[in-house]
């Protein structure tokens, strides 16, 4: 009788410690006090560990891709999110442009897959378009200064490489429903203002095509006008139809200009 209650003690003992154990080792990630981004963030822990940069995502796309003819000019959109539901051929039609955009990535991230999605591609032109989700925090508190050398370091790697750099605007935002709100209050329009000076004077000093999105989708109160978007970050349809002419000028004045 004993030596049965002393091992049923030893296996409730054996199932606690292993509950306790595993608890112990569940991953935490501070919180941003916003819940709707603190979810997002515990969401992609796998990412994070296992594929920070998301090199897996076009992988098998970029291995298919044939490189370009000798007369084309390929062109890649790269980014976050708001590039990777633009559907580029309804806007470029019989254009060689590729779109290498992934949703909610930051400019660390950019930086680890820019050589396999961007150089590797062998494209004329790169425009790119990120920032955003480096203010909300979606890897982790960036600082402007931090977001600023991420972009500096893209455009060197693509100038050594004869790429020519579309650098685009960071996107106003607005809070006009209740979904836009979280987007809204974790991406101060104040470091988009503030993001967006430096930006257009790092172009002017360094040989990049600035693409001013910003000033021809903001309203009178400086945010992202309401007819331009359903969730007061990502453009929606019309959104997308100004932007395209505003891509396209920047793309042919980058092509117009000799490779650094």
């Amino acid at each position: 009788m004993h030596l049965i209650l002393y091992r049923r003690i030893a296996q409730l003992s054996s199932v606690l410690f292993l509950a306790f154990f595993a608890n112990a080792q569940q991953p935490s990630i501070p919180s941003t006090g916003f819940a709707g981004l603190d979810q997002y963030r515990a969401s992609r822990i796998a990412v994070f560990t296992d594929d920070f940069g998301q090199l897996a995502r076009y992988r098998e796309a970029n291995a298919s891709l044939l490189a370009p003819a000798a007369s084309e000019s390929r062109v890649v959109f790269f980014g976050d999110s708001i590039t990777d539901i633009w559907k580029l051929a309804d806007y470029f039609p019989g254009k060689p442009y590729v779109n290498r955009g992934i949703g909610g990535q930051t400019t660390p991230q950019m930086l680890v897959r820019f050589r396999e999605d961007v150089i590797d591609l062998t494209p004329k032109v790169a425009v790119i378009l990120a920032g955003t989700n480096d203010i909300a925090g979606n890897t982790g508190p960036m600082t402007l200064p931090q977001i600023e050398a991420n972009y500096s370091t893209l455009a060197d790697l693509a100038h050594v490489h004869g790429i020519q750099v579309v650098y685009a605007s960071v996107l106003p935002v607005n809070n006009y429903t209740p979904r836009a709100q979280d987007f809204f209050a974790q991406r101060s329009p104040e470091k988009i203002l503030e993001l967006n000076r430096w930006l257009k004077a790092y172009c002017a000093a360094n040989g990049c095509i600035y693409l001013d999105y910003f000033s021809a989708m903001v309203d009178d109160k400086g945010m992202l006008k309401k007819d331009l978007t359903e969730d007061g970050l990502h453009p929606n349809a019309p959104g997308y139809k100004i932007m395209a002419p505003l891509a396209e000028a920047a793309i042919e004045k980058a092509l117009g200009q000799a490779p650094r």
